[in-house]
């Protein structure tokens, strides 16, 4: 596939990730663990995977144009961010406790990414709208190849930026408790907001 339109396609991609979502919330509690954001990262990259082989294999049209589908995928998505967002609220992450509470391990991060890219039907709506615009129909590579191509570039573009975000919130906050204490509670509320926002917006509007 033309190189153009991967390029274009990634400057398009970089806008999205730049602009703080669930995603940065995730990965700054991750960062305040005191602990590697590898694990954190890892997830939300598998999760974003999970979502490009959905498009890829078509499954996604299927679900975008299934008003019950979509629901039942924003209702538990919602009530994911919710809740994992009380539970960063209620247990703070700072440089010597995990977030989360007891279970904070990096197995249970990995899976929590996983949980926050996998299941924000936003994610997959972007996809399907965006991925399909920066492909050619007529082109060498078959448009499943080219989907591909373009959500490895998007997960790559991901996973170098929120590692980049983790390590600095890690850096910057690790000798400062109380500001992390802040940080990360001031993270679980925005994560709460955003699986509110979620719901009402396509359960109640």
């Amino acid at each position: 596939m033309a190189v153009g339109s991967v390029l274009a396609f990634w400057a398009v991609a970089f806008l999205l990730i730049v602009v703080p979502g669930a995603d940065w919330v995730f990965t700054i509690g991750a960062g305040l663990r005191g602990r590697s954001v590898y694990p954190a990262v890892s997830g939300l990259i598998v999760g974003y995977a999970a979502i490009t082989l959905i498009v890829v294999a078509g499954v996604g049209a299927l679900v975008a144009g299934s008003p019950a589908v979509l629901t039942g995928l924003t209702f538990v998505g919602g009530l994911y961010l919710v809740w994992h967002g009380a539970m960063t609220f209620a247990h703070p992450a700072t440089p010597d406790a995990p977030a989360g509470g007891p279970a904070g391990t990096d197995w249970n991060t990995f899976l929590r990414g996983i949980g926050v890219s996998g299941l924000n039907p936003k994610g997959l709506l972007i996809f399907l709208a965006l991925l399909p615009q920066f492909t050619d129909p007529h082109g060498a590579w078959p448009v499943a190849g080219q989907i591909g191509v373009l959500g490895l570039a998007f997960m790559a573009t991901r996973a170098l930026f929120y590692l980049c975000l983790g390590i600095l919130t890690r850096t910057v906050l690790h000798s400062r408790p109380a500001a992390a204490r802040l940080v990360s509670r001031l993270s679980g509320a925005a994560m709460i907001g955003i699986g509110i926002w979620l719901l009402t917006d396509h359960l109640l509007g």
